[in-house]
């Protein structure tokens, strides 16, 4: 079975839900681009009082609230224009948190808003494969999420492949990682597209929002891609230093693909299910890191930190990321040439 990647969970100083402020961002940009997809897209049936909606990727709060709320929002706006009804007093929302098992639900739980107006409800599972009844999901959402692969691709970590990485990520430098890791994410994708083609009603709309690369740049010519870099060459010095062994830090690779526009746009094609109503670059006040090390390096533990420590041991984990700090300002100037990468918005509706 193959491992599953999840965001530090708690509510402590190094948890998600303390350092998620950069994600946070793209969902407070995207709130106007929803509400107007829904007051213009989105079918209601006024003759049905339940309406469910689904997190993908949901990770511990406090994003998720936020989304599943502009969500709310905007169907009962639309949904009072309609029908001059109060919703409040006609429609049952049930929100339905997903994300892999090992994903941190009772921190979730514990920090629900407790003004919600709404049900809840945990679904762990892969999103890569189908986690609700069929036709039972009204709108899907998936925010940071889809740059996660279910698996390294295969050949990366054997040395006897053309397509064996010398680098911890796709650095797109390499013609054959790069190939195999697209592989992978096509697989993925597609397998995700057709899960919310079988769960979304007709008409049914699917958010997704996240980072991807422009058309012709490479990873490691962005700020994200640098930055793991980074850490590829911190997790070297303290292999180096005796806390890491050498040959399985050569094979260990982050299942990680930001995928280039072109690419995203191709597989929603070829999945069939769904009308691309908007494909778009979304910027934000937080688009790029700020170059400060403190941040970096705890933005690095709060993602890649649990992956590390399973694989390597606390004790490696905790020499790593304080290399990256103490390393980070000799890697600034460069972080400041960085080609920008992107932020997307899309909108799909279920045909």
């Amino acid at each position: 079975m193959a491992p599953t990647y999840t965001m530090a969970g708690g509510k402590g100083p190094n948890s998600y839900s303390q350092h998620s402020t950069y994600q946070k961002a793209l969902l407070e940009v995207a709130k106007e681009k929803i509400s107007e997809a829904i007051s213009t897209k989105l079918e209601i049936n006024s003759a049905s009082n339940r309406f469910n909606i689904a997190d993908f990727g949901c990770s511990t709060g406090p994003n998720t609230f936020l989304a599943v709320q502009n969500i709310i929002d905007a169907v009962g706006q639309r949904y009072r224009k309609e029908t001059q009804i109060n919703p409040d007093d006609n429609i049952e929302f049930q929100v339905l948190f997903n994300d892999h098992s090992n994903n941190d639900f009772n921190t979730l739980f514990q920090t629900l808003p407790p003004t919600k107006r709404y049900f809840v409800a945990g679904v762990p599972g892969s999103f890569f494969g189908r986690v609700l009844p069929r036709d039972s999901l009204h709108v899907g959402h998936c925010s940071y999420s889809l740059h996660w692969l279910s698996q390294v691709p295969k050949g990366i970590a054997d040395r006897s492949s053309p397509a064996w990485n010398r680098d911890i990520h796709c650095t797109g430098f390499s013609e054959e990682v790069a190939e195999a890791y697209l592989d992978q994410f096509k697989i993925d994708m597609g397998s995700f597209l057709k899960a919310r083609g079988e769960e979304l009603v007709s008409g049914g709309l699917l958010f997704l929002l996240g980072s991807c690369v422009p058309d012709g740049v490479k990873m490691s010519e962005t700020m994200k891609g640098m930055l793991l870099d980074h850490l590829g060459n911190c997790l070297n010095d303290v292999a180096k230093e005796g806390l890491i062994n050498q040959e399985e830090l050569n094979s260990f690779n982050f299942p990680i693909y930001p995928a280039h526009v072109a690419e995203f746009k191709s597989v929603i094609e070829d999945n069939g299910c769904f009308t691309i109503e908007a494909f778009e670059k979304i910027s934000h006040a937080n688009e790029e890191f700020p170059l400060d090390p403190e941040f970096l390096a705890t933005s690095n533990r709060v993602t890649f930190g649990g992956v590390i420590e399973s694989r390597f041991g606390k004790e490696a984990m905790e020499r790593t990321n304080e290399l990256y700090e103490k390393k980070c300002p000799e890697i600034l100037p460069e972080l400041a040439k960085a080609k920008s990468g992107m932020q997307f918005f899309i909108m799909l509706r279920r045909n």
